[in-house]
């Protein structure tokens, strides 16, 4: 377990969490917002979890956590950090289930991922990127204490992509 909070564990992501990564990433919202991942299978997210989240534990010390209930060990999301090839800082990404969204998960776990990194991996600076149109996603950010930058990337026909940032007091 990486973190725990009032309702939560935070945890690495294993193999073993395939049939959740597999829902969650194939959901409505997450596919419109974050992307296809283009898993249809328990053993192409078992592969994904691997070449990913369980790879960046090992070559950067950090990824992305999977969200759990205390109460019940049922998984809700995932929250974490990412080192991007394409951003010099460390992003903080999240996603979770529909039936989970509006209930402080989403605030609860990143609030905890980024005392995480401030206090432990003494990071100094964190951002996120997000599309225009996810809303919910930027008052998230802002209620966290991001704010919007600059757009860093405008696809033709797509909503623009946000890059918002903190920077941590010493």
């Amino acid at each position: 377990m990486i973190i725990e909070t009032k309702r939560l564990r935070i945890r690495h992501l294993t193999e073993q969490d395939a049939a959740f990564a597999l829902k969650l990433y194939n959901t409505a919202p997450f596919l419109r917002f974050v992307g296809d991942k283009s898993l249809t299978t328990e053993e192409q997210a078992r592969k994904y979890l691997l070449d990913g989240p369980i790879k960046m534990y090992q070559t950067n010390g950090i990824g992305l956590y999977l969200v759990e209930l205390k109460r019940c060990n049922s998984p809700i999301g995932i929250c974490g950090l990412i080192k991007r090839d394409t951003l010099n800082d460390i992003d903080i990404g999240y996603g979770f289930l529909p039936d989970y969204f509006k209930q402080g998960y989403g605030y609860e776990s990143a609030r905890a991922v980024m005392t995480f990194g401030k206090n432990e991996l003494e990071l100094d600076k964190l951002v996120a990127i997000t599309t225009s149109d996810n809303t919910n996603c930027i008052k998230l950010l802002s209620r966290l204490g991001l704010r919007f930058v600059q757009n860093i990337e405008e696809p033709k026909n797509q909503p623009a992509l946000g890059l918002y940032e903190i920077t941590f007091e010493t």
